[in-house]
């Protein structure tokens, strides 16, 4: 009788703790490597949860465990504990369209037209510029300025992707990578072909990174023929990776390929046999119902990128009419040269009042939906969700603790709605991604802050004096 009932007793209190605590099979009293205790928890799992005082338990690169503090802490024996409270604990941000190594040409051309800014300014800048080791430069002030904001995941196309990939894991940041092919010569790559050649040796030899996805990038429908795009298509199948090409982000573009095919960006496209497999467009300002619907029955992926859209004046994109069509949308900054930052929050607030502005309706785009944006259907966007996005167990331990114990975050009465519409990059005190710090107390621990800063210093000079000098001076240092 007495065994009996010392049964039942410990089925109950498993009971109670299977209640308490969603784990990933994990047992009671279990050493994990790092627990997160005493914060508000914003899961963005499918339900939104958010535990006022909550855990996350991490062990091996993976989340173990999400629940409530006391029961988290009960259950698990952490060889580190972090107090968060006064802190969210929330998934890493993931920024699904930027180009790194621009950051140094944040701020050389403003207040232009997306075709002007290109072929006056940035083409020709790029034709200067862009090295090995100025795309190796720049690509570390971008994931320093990344991980200070909270970014944890992004998605980049640009030249010399191969630096991009070693520094990125060298940050120890998550990235989908896409190494760019365009029509003209370029710094990498003297024709398209070059270009696609690279990309696949860039492919063969990232394929297997834990933390880099590699991809081939065919720049858009109007800088490559349709001989070009196949090709990269082609190649991404073969290797079973994502493409990532702009799209449809301005009226120029839809006229220019109208012109020319006689249909829009995204149908064209379309009859190319682009949009069959995994694809990332970015911008999709200029999509009529058709694209949009034609969009979400392939499965895209398309990044909103607010902030460079206005800037640029390249238009509104309905991301509320893609969300209602049911496509695969995430958000992204684009490069910092037409943005002219990389964080993350801002471009979520920024998305979240545009869209009221442009619809008249304040319940557009809540703030709910713009931080799934940014976490769980970026990763989607991404092809990433079943890895990143959200904080539940057996998803990588890529999280941010934010603080909310300032003025300015005082007081809280929803955390969702603070962290669109109040957070800026620099309340993030902690970056952990894979389980690993990357930031901490605001202090980053991958990168030299001071030497980075430095280097970007030194190199933004020598781009600006060979812009000044004209094509016969260029300003990168080395090639190969």
């Amino acid at each position: 009788m007495r065994s009996s009932r010392f049964a039942a007793m410990l089925a109950g209190l498993a009971l109670v703790t299977l209640l308490l605590v969603r784990t990933a099979g994990t047992q009671p009293g279990t050493p994990v490597d790092l627990v997160l205790w005493g914060g508000t928890v914003v899961t963005m799992d499918e339900r939104r949860t958010v535990l006022p005082v909550g855990a996350v338990a991490v062990h091996d690169g993976r989340v173990v465990a999400v629940g409530e503090a006391d029961a988290i802490l009960e259950a698990y024996q952490g060889a580190e504990r972090v107090d968060t409270r006064g802190h969210i604990v929330m998934p890493g941000l993931v920024n699904t369209h930027t180009h790194a190594p621009m950051v140094l040409f944040r701020g050389m051309a403003d207040d232009l037209a997306l075709m002007d800014w290109l072929n006056g300014y940035i083409f020709p800048a790029e034709r200067l510029a862009v090295s090995p080791d100025m795309v190796r430069i720049g690509t570390r002030l971008a994931a320093l300025e990344m991980i200070e904001s909270g970014t944890t995941t992004f998605a980049d196309m640009y030249y010399f992707e191969d630096d991009i990939a070693e520094v990125t894991r060298e940050a120890g940041l998550r990235a989908v990578l896409g190494q760019s092919v365009i029509e003209f010569p370029v710094a990498d790559a003297p024709s398209p072909a070059d270009g696609l050649a690279r990309a696949e040796a860039f492919i063969t030899a990232w394929r297997d990174d834990p933390l880099v996805t590699p991809a081939v990038a065919p720049h858009s429908a109007y800088t490559l023929d349709g001989r070009m795009l196949v090709a990269a298509r082609e190649l991404a199948s073969r290797h079973q990776v994502p493409l990532l090409i702009h799209l449809a982000e301005t009226e120029e573009e839809a006229r220019i390929v109208r012109e020319a095919h006689g249909t829009t960006p995204t149908r064209y496209l379309d009859g190319l046999g682009i949009w069959a497999g995994r694809s990332l467009a970015a911008h999709g300002v200029h999509l009529d119902e058709d694209d949009i619907a034609l969009l979400a029955e392939r499965g895209v992926g398309v990044a909103h990128n607010p902030e460079s859209n206005m800037k640029l004046a390249s238009g509104i994109a309905a991301v509320p009419s893609w969300i209602e069509a049911g496509m695969v949308a995430g958000l992204g900054t684009d490069g910092a040269a037409s943005n002219n930052d990389l964080d993350m929050f801002e471009a979520m607030r920024f998305a979240a009042l545009l869209h009221k502005v442009a619809t008249r309706d304040p319940r557009a785009m809540p703030a709910g939906l713009v931080l799934e944006l940014a976490t769980r259907r970026g990763a989607e966007a991404l092809g990433l969700a079943d890895r990143i996005g959200s904080l539940e167990p057996g998803r990588q331990a890529d999280l941010i603790v934010v603080s909310v114990e300032g003025a300015r975050q005082t007081p809280m009465f929803d955390a969702v709605s603070h962290l669109v519409y109040v957070t800026h990059g620099d309340d993030v005190r902690h970056v952990v991604v894979d389980g690993r710090f990357l930031m901490r107390d605001r202090q980053v621990l991958t990168l030299p802050r001071d030497a980075v800063l430095r280097d970007a210093r030194a190199m933004a000079e020598r781009i600006r004096l060979a812009v000044a000098r004209g094509p016969e001076s260029g300003a990168g240092g080395e090639e190969r």
